[in-house]
């Protein structure tokens, strides 16, 4: 900020600002309004391209004119490249300017540099500690590092200073989830404060609907942000595939523009494509409903690219939540959530805005991964020891995770912990992470701490190296459970008593593997040191453990599709028996 002209100059001469160093002061060249407005105008306009185009030229001809750098790395932060570098000097430039260190805190957190995106957002804080942006975002980053009580005070100051903050609230709910302290009781909470802001939003909920009442194929949408690589790509390529094209008729409504080679197999099993990318919540609900859709699926529940306030608009006579994320979405718009007998027992209904809707076995199956990554040997028998291992998203590694983990290398001195997250790509994250461990007492020699792998098949051959796959709770492994399976590695887990953490034991019973779930913290210490010291045994489980899930309900794709199958069908019946069927008048 530039001092005031009869202020004493910054420089320490003695003399007023006016008198000394002002005098040295030049005003740099910017450009005029109509070019600025121009840059904007492609902004607006989505063409990034060309914006980034222009933007290099124009901070090339004023390479002191802050605003210039932030047109140029937005454009390139629409287009998925590296925006850091424009940000960096936008923030230089910019140093009193909030909406510049939030920027570069966007740019860092993209980069996976958690810590320093945490001080770029306390910085725009400092200038203006109501940015309601900065305070979510900052969420996210501290949610990111497992700091997960100042990541929900980041969410709840957020959701004060904005009421209808949308997104804040759905980022709070996720958060929680990791937390051992929230009840399923407050959750609920939560997940309702989520569904009355959504709903305030809409002006005209739909009451009769354009779908056929009689169908022979009935129209199942799909709402996902996620229908590539990743776990809801992977636990629903299979399904696509097998379910009976002249039962089920497939809409995809994806959330956001990402597609790899997965998005092109599974997009053949769909009729018809209908991105929502750019679509209000009101436009997407209209676009639905002229589809005629019967049955409506939600795939992302409080996760990334989740588009659950479309949902409260009623674009299909049938709603359900399935896999994004297994809680409650908290919306009374949504029928029904897809369960099973053992994640979702009768006594949890209380936990649900919707209906519980089991299926008979189990809510998720996952696609088998290529078998031509074979199941090595069991490594401890070459090594000596036992390796541990946790693939997990490193939010949730919470302190009491950290602390049970701890007890367990503590009693086995020998053995080492393999860590595999995105995180973990940070050095500085690296070195909280250990830590974290040395507070216990655990050396850093004993913590094998590794980043991401581009390909999966790398990612999946990681597990190689691991003995025994160590569930964090209450937030536990689904997908990364299922892969360390089908890789021949055990996981040892613990009972919760929610959907969330229940999928564990869901997981186990569902690949043959009842005895790895823990009762307690200290079951799971006497199961984790009772697996570890039998080695032949646990090396004849590895190597027959995955022609064992081939068979079992996790990973039986065929008996899963069928069930699935007649699960919509089930609820489209329910619908048309409690209701009488409208459509609208012409």
């Amino acid at each position: 900020m530039k001092p005031e002209r009869n202020a004493p100059c910054p420089c320490g001469s003695g003399k007023k600002f006016k008198h000394c160093c002002e005098r040295k002061v030049v005003t740099s060249p910017t450009p005029t309004a109509d070019v600025i407005n121009q840059h904007i105008a492609l902004y607006s306009a989505g063409r990034y391209a060309e914006l980034e185009s222009r933007a290099h030229t124009l901070v090339e001809q004023y390479p002191d004119f802050g605003f210039g750098w932030q047109l140029l790395g937005g454009a390139l932060q629409m287009q998925n490249k590296d925006a850091l570098p424009a940000f960096q000097k936008m923030a230089e430039l910019m140093p009193n300017e909030a909406d510049a260190h939030y920027n570069l805190g966007v740019a860092l957190k993209s980069a996976g540099r958690y810590e320093d995106a945490v001080i770029s957002y306390r910085r725009a804080l400092q200038i203006n500690p109501n940015y309601a942006e900065a305070h979510y975002n900052l969420g996210n980053s501290l949610k990111q590092l497992g700091q997960l009580s100042e990541a929900e005070d980041s969410f709840r100051h957020a959701m004060k200073l904005k009421p209808d903050f949308i997104d804040a609230q759905g980022n709070l709910i996720f958060c929680l989830n990791f937390s051992t302290q929230c009840t399923p009781e407050d959750y609920l909470d939560e997940a309702l404060r989520f569904g009355k802001i959504a709903t305030q939003k809409v002006t005209s909920r739909y009451t009769a609907w354009l779908c056929n009442p009689h169908p022979q194929r009935l129209k199942v949408g799909i709402v996902s942000g996620d229908l590539c690589h990743h776990p809801v790509g992977y636990f629903t390529e299979s399904l696509l595939a097998l379910l009976d094209p002249t039962r089920i008729e497939l809409i995809a409504y994806p959330t956001q523009p990402k597609k790899d080679d997965l998005t092109v197999r599974i997009k053949p099993r769909f009729s018809q494509w209908h991105s929502l990318v750019g679509l209000n919540d009101q436009a997407a609900a209209q676009l639905i409903h002229a589809d005629r859709v019967n049955v409506l699926l939600d795939l992302s529940g409080h996760t990334a690219h989740s588009r659950l306030p479309i949902f409260a608009w009623k674009p299909a006579p049938v709603q359900c939540t399935w896999l994004g994320l297994p809680t409650t979405t908290g919306m009374t718009e949504m029928d029904y959530v897809l369960g099973d007998p053992i994640a979702t027992p009768p006594e949890d209904a209380g936990h649900f805005s919707e209906k519980i809707w089991r299926l008979p076995e189990t809510y998720i199956c996952l696609s088998a991964p290529d078998a031509s990554l074979n199941v090595s040997a069991l490594p401890a028998l070459a090594n000596g020891f036992i390796t541990f291992a946790s693939f997990n998203n490193l939010a949730k590694m919470n302190d009491a995770t950290v602390a049970l983990w701890a007890r367990i290398l503590t009693t086995l001195p020998t053995s080492r912990l393999l860590l595999k997250a995105h995180q973990l790509k940070d050095t500085s994250v690296v070195s909280r992470t250990m830590q974290r461990f040395s507070a216990h007492g655990i050396a850093a020699e004993r913590l094998i701490l590794e980043g991401p792998t581009a390909q999966r098949g790398d990612h999946l051959s990681a597990y190689h190296r691991a003995d025994i796959a160590l569930d964090p709770f209450p937030y536990p492994g689904v997908t990364t459970s299922a892969e360390a399976l089908w890789m021949g590695v055990p996981v040892l887990s613990m009972q919760g008593d929610r959907f969330m953490s229940r999928t564990a034991t869901s997981i186990a019973h569902n690949a043959g593997l009842p005895d790895w779930i823990a009762t307690n913290e200290d079951d799971y210490v006497t199961k984790a040191v009772q697996f570890s010291s039998d080695l032949p045994k646990l090396a004849d489980l590895r190597e027959g453990l995955r022609e064992q899930v081939r068979s079992a309900p996790l990973f039986d794709a065929s008996r899963f599709a069928k069930h699935f199958e007649q699960a919509l069908w089930g609820m489209w019946q329910a619908r048309k028996n409690q209701h009488d069927f409208q459509r609208p008048s012409t």
